[in-house]
């Protein structure tokens, strides 16, 4: 199969397009062909080797964790996917190496969720990884109707969808963003306020008794901020820095696998009432031009590759 592979860490140069052998199939997973495969910042932290310390990671090895296809080959022991069926997935694994940049992806049932119809191959690709971690962090910090929770990174891949399952939750939602997002984030219901100097006093200024809850998607001083700015720190969470996050006395998101949450989110976004904003759609060929724009921290949404 072609795939994007890396035969060691390092930045873009070390991303090659070539041959690799096909994924092979076990008894309780399917093969994908793949149509589309989202970028997420974990992408470049691997290809850097960022995240040896967290997994195992088996050089040469394919990067991506989000995929939409097409079920090719089913193993013996499937029961509920069958050859033909259109999916998308988180197919996150125990070990590092044979991910989503590539024609065809092995991948177990609770990695993957059937794709309606009327959902697009891109829009599918671009939803697990960001859809599950900012459903998952809304969880952790057991948000409910009538709450006002403060997003950080809120136009980003994962802040943009958790604006929109707040607001479909009953949740008021204050996000921070660069000016240039700010119409952006009124578009899903979210009141806008700038990140940077100043941050604190802005929310301060729209929920003068505090946030009921925070998540945070970039880490660094937001999350010291959510911590002055929740009624309860303890209803804090953030993807980014265990350690930090710990310190200030929240939760640490690292997003799990699971289908029946991915099939909960992609019926949101059939039904019209959740958007993903994909900003580019590139070939494969070009994954290490979309890491590098992504590396550079101003997307709004997702970035996706097509195969």
């Amino acid at each position: 199969m072609r795939a994007i592979f890396q035969e060691s860490f390092g930045g873009a140069d070390v991303l090659q397009l070539g041959e690799r052998p096909d994924p092979l199939l076990g008894p309780d997973t399917v093969i994908v062909r793949v149509r589309t495969a989202g970028v997420n910042p974990v992408d470049w932290k691997i290809r850097e080797g960022y995240l040896q310390t967290a997994f195992p990671h088996v050089l040469p090895l394919v990067p991506g964790w989000d995929v939409a296809g097409v079920v090719e080959t089913v193993g013996t022991a499937v029961r509920d996917l069958a050859v033909g069926d259109e999916v998308l997935g988180y197919v996150r694994k125990d070990l590092v190496s044979g991910g989503s940049f590539a024609e065809l992806v092995s991948a177990s049932s609770r990695h993957l969720a059937l794709k309606p119809p009327g959902v697009s191959f891109e829009v599918a690709g671009a939803l697990p990884l960001a859809g599950l971690t900012a459903l998952q962090s809304l969880d952790d910090v057991r948000l409910a109707a009538g709450e006002t929770v403060l997003v950080h990174a809120a136009a980003g891949g994962v802040g943009h969808l958790a604006v929109q399952l707040a607001v479909v939750r009953g949740a008021r939602v204050i996000g921070t963003a660069s000016e240039r997002n700010h119409d952006f984030l009124r578009s899903l219901g979210a009141e806008p306020v700038a990140y940077g100097e100043g941050l604190v006093d802005a929310v301060r200024a729209l929920a003068p008794d505090g946030v009921d809850a925070a998540v945070d998607y970039v880490g660094g001083e937001a999350i010291a901020q959510s911590a002055l700015l929740a009624k309860d720190p303890g209803r804090t969470a953030s993807n980014v820095d265990p350690a930090a996050v710990a310190e200030v006395g929240g939760i640490h998101c690292f997003v799990r696998p699971d289908s029946h949450q991915l099939a909960q989110l992609v019926a949101l976004v059939d039904g019209g009432a959740v958007r993903v904003e994909v900003q580019q759609v590139f070939p494969l060929e070009q994954a290490a031009d979309a890491l590098a724009l992504l590396e550079e921290g101003h997307v709004r949404g997702k970035l996706v590759l097509t195969v």
